[in-house]
């Protein structure tokens, strides 16, 4: 069952993915226009954390929040903060691709206790509570995946390919990684990759340049689920330093590997 807080941040995710989910359907008719729906969307991202934002303040009205499109509001209690972004895959919901999420978690004293990935458009919802595990749609208990070998894996990524360095090293350690490989996939939702590494659908997943609110939901979801989930030194840094690598045991030590071995 649910805990209160969960009630809460459900409600909150479930509000925020009926208004999403409305203006999806007018993403996908704005995509034939010559200007693009790029304002629409960012419209669109805005009001979703508006609705998340009211709707946890409403209950839990002390609690800060760190969200990507308004920023940071200090709490009054000085233990809580909601992390969130209210619209995780904006690029994806730009093309008319569902592959977005509302992405909310909650910080007590500095550790992530509970948290969710929503998917409106697939009616998936990802939670997880600290002690309590993580769960698909409320009754099915995640487990990641058993694959010991990096041969058997298939493993996710993230990357903008904008002509950084950063993006040229991440390029440089997926033409070391995938051949070691079964397959590579590019979702554009890194919470989404998280919750699917819990799910057990991806074996393993890497990324860099991350922020709190891309990591911090499938933080605690991959954990809860049985796995591994680090920065790129190995350290559970991931959350702040936006470096992250997860999978079961097996799977996150040789991917950790594989990443240390490319500079």
């Amino acid at each position: 069952m649910r805990s209160a807080l969960m009630n809460i941040m459900v409600q909150a995710a479930t509000k925020a993915g009926r208004s999403l989910a409305k203006d999806f359907g007018e993403v996908e008719n704005l995509q034939v226009s010559i200007k693009g729906p790029a304002d629409f969307v960012s419209n669109a991202d805005r009001r979703a954390e508006e609705i998340v934002r009211e709707e946890l303040k409403k209950s839990r009205p002390t609690y800060g929040f760190l969200g990507e499109e308004g920023g940071e509001v200090i709490g009054t209690d000085g233990q809580h903060r909601w992390i969130c972004d209210p619209l995780d895959g904006t690029t994806n919901f730009l093309h008319g691709i569902p592959m977005f999420a509302v992405a909310i978690a909650l910080e007590r004293a500095g550790e992530i206790v509970a948290s969710l990935v929503y998917n409106p458009v697939m009616d998936e919802l990802f939670t997880a509570e600290k002690g309590g595990g993580a769960w698909l749609n409320d009754r099915k208990r995640l487990r990641v995946a058993a694959r010991r070998h990096l041969s058997e894996a298939v493993c996710c990524l993230g990357i903008k390919v904008t002509g950084t360095s950063n993006d040229a090293l991440t390029l440089r350690q997926l033409g070391h990684i995938a051949p070691a490989v079964a397959g590579i996939r590019r979702t554009g939702s890194a919470s989404t990759d998280l919750a699917w590494v819990a799910a057990g659908r991806f074996d393993g997943f890497w990324e860099a340049r991350l922020s709190p609110w891309d990591v911090a939901p499938g933080y605690l979801m991959v954990k809860e689920a049985g796995g591994t989930i680090s920065d790129y030194a190995g350290t559970p840094g991931a959350i702040w330093n936006g470096q992250v690598v997860a999978g079961n045991e097996h799977i996150h030590t040789q991917l950790l590997k594989a990443i240390k071995a490319v500079n």
